[in-house]
């Protein structure tokens, strides 16, 4: 046995389903020894794409994806993807080729020190050097890419090395127990909340990973306290709950901004700082704030907690809950902006105005798709309206990139949610920026058999950049761009291939499209006249709570 067969056989043990990748000549030995593993490789027809398939992959099951490249330029294509999974909490293994060990010393042929590369967006890294020590090395990336907070390790693989024989066999797995709070942090929280008068819930992407819907959306309806939630935090608490005020994190103004202001403590559960920056909605740090999480808060000025609560998420909801004495329960001025959130949301059912209001599109989408469906954002300017409108109902059910915001994700993402969830309808919403930075993905989708519909919001420019300058200058610069056919090109790869030519037609496009059996684009024009009205309306809101 060589190396190569033994860091295929940890990855087994540690129940490792697909690996995404492209095959390249430092590389050779692992892909021979995959030939004969229950691992299926996916070729990929680009590094970034399968570092996004192996993050999208991660994010949905809580167990880590894996991608491999070969060396120098394989490698440092694969960095977007890993940097992503790194910033966005998903457990990822990224597997390198590397030139022999011999080679290191010396100028040579596409060398890169790729441990130091990857260090800056990894939780960990190592290069093997010693063939006993791989499962060691394995099992140690396992852990770390999956606990708390989850991210992306590498693994780097010298060619020389690879093909040495080695005697050994994999580690066993160990079981990670939960971890529970202190009673005292309990007992704190519960008083915090019992004294607080209009306490409101920020809930992000740590609760989903915990798995703390179900105890979340009890915590929230036995106190009525209302709820918020990050991009990434998106169907925590069913859009549908009365309490539940949807998503908060847009850059500028908006309603829940409102319902932020009359809060008297902040109840983060789940809540990164990276998914919004604390110091967008409490600049002064004056807001107090109760932090429960898996892991204690990172230390900023605008984010300084009174009480923090680390443990298992649930069991500490569950307990703080029992604890907690709020008389009458009273209805909580906050929830006065719910009204006016749906209204908002509401106007567009009707709007049939074309090109197509980014509000409409998806408005539309989200009453074709299904509960239990997936959308994967893409990062633009549909990305700020799909956090704003797309609502979810179950977690885990619109994934955007918010951490590293990384553009191309979409397509290789859905694929790696269709085989995750090949029962449920997956949507990859991208811009025609994005589209055209990971499209040639749809040939892999069409190859292993993923159908799933990308729908391209087309606006010929890179529109969310164009927002922000209007915003700052009132005039736009270097943006515009020109598009292939995009039917055509869907349809010269084995595709389906749709165009909306006005807005009564997107539902039964969408419909249409959700029911083939191979993949599906659909080219939608969209009017980006809005998002410059959207920052007039919210630049000139008043709160009247």
């Amino acid at each position: 046995m060589n190396t190569a067969e033994l860091l295929v056989q940890c990855l087994e043990n540690e129940g490792v389903e697909y690996i995404f990748g492209l095959p390249g000549e430092e590389n050779l030995q692992l892909l021979q020894a995959l030939r004969r593993s229950s691992i299926q490789f996916i070729t990929t027809r680009h590094e970034q794409g399968a570092a996004f398939m192996a993050d999208v992959y991660g994010r949905l099951t809580g167990k880590a994806g894996v991608c491999l490249s070969t060396l120098g330029p394989g490698a440092t294509n694969l960095m977007t993807g890993v940097a992503d999974a790194y910033l966005d909490r998903a457990p990822l293994v990224a597997i390198t080729g590397q030139v022999g060990t011999d080679r290191m010393h010396i100028e040579s042929h596409q060398y890169l020190d790729l441990v130091a590369m990857f260090a800056p967006v990894t939780k960990w890294n190592a290069q093997i050097v010693r063939p006993s020590n791989t499962p060691e090395i394995v099992r140690k990336a396992f852990k770390i890419a999956q606990t708390e907070k989850p991210g992306a390790v590498h693994i780097d693989l010298p060619e020389n090395i690879a093909e040495m024989d080695v005697q050994g066999a994999p580690l066993r797995r160990d079981s990670q127990e939960k971890i529970y709070a202190s009673m005292q942090s309990i007992q704190q929280a519960a008083v915090a909340i019992s004294q607080a008068t209009n306490p409101m819930i920020l809930v992000g992407n740590g609760a989903i990973r915990g798995r703390a819907s179900e105890a979340l959306t009890e915590f929230a309806t036995q106190l009525n306290i209302p709820v918020a939630n990050t991009f990434m935090g998106k169907g925590v608490i069913p859009y549908t709950h009365p309490l539940a005020l949807w998503t908060f994190g847009l850059q500028q103004r908006d309603y829940i901004t409102c319902a932020m202001e009359t809060a008297d403590l902040i109840i983060a559960v789940g809540y990164d700082l990276i998914e919004y920056s604390p110091k967008r909605w409490n600049p002064d740090g004056k807001l107090p704030i109760l932090h429960i999480n898996l892991t204690h808060a990172e230390v900023d000025s605008s984010y300084i907690p009174k009480v923090e609560v680390i443990g298992d998420i649930s069991d500490s909801l569950h307990e703080i809950l029992n604890r907690v004495k709020r008389q009458g329960r009273p209805q909580p001025p906050a929830l006065k902006v719910r009204e006016d959130i749906r209204a908002d949301y509401e106007q567009y059912a009707d709007d049939y105005g074309f090109p197509v209001k980014p509000q409409k599109l998806i408005y539309d989408l989200r009453q074709v798709l299904g509960p239990e469906d997936i959308v994967i954002s893409d990062v633009g300017a549909h990305k700020m309206w799909i956090a704003r409108n797309y609502h979810c109902l179950r977690p885990n059910t619109c994934l955007i990139s918010n951490g590293f915001a990384a553009m191309g994700i979409a397509i290789p993402g859905a694929l790696a949610a269709k085989l995750v969830h090949p029962n449920r309808k997956v949507v990859a919403a991208t811009g025609d920026g994005g589209f055209m930075m990971n499209c040639q993905e749809l040939e892999t989708a069409l190859r292993i058999g993923t159908p799933f519909v990308t729908i391209i919001f087309n606006d010929g420019g890179y529109g969310l950049i164009e927002w922000k300058q209007m915003n700052y200058y009132g005039e736009s610069s270097f943006i515009h761009f020109s598009n292939p056919d995009f039917v055509k090109l869907a349809e010269s790869m084995g595709l389906k291939g749709y165009r909306v030519e006005s807005t009564e037609d997107l539902v039964p496009t969408l419909k249409t499209a959700l029911d083939d059996d191979v993949p599906a684009v659909i080219d939608c024009p969209v009017d980006y006249r809005e998002n410059l009205l959207f920052s007039q309306k919210t630049g000139d809101l008043t709160c009247l709570i």
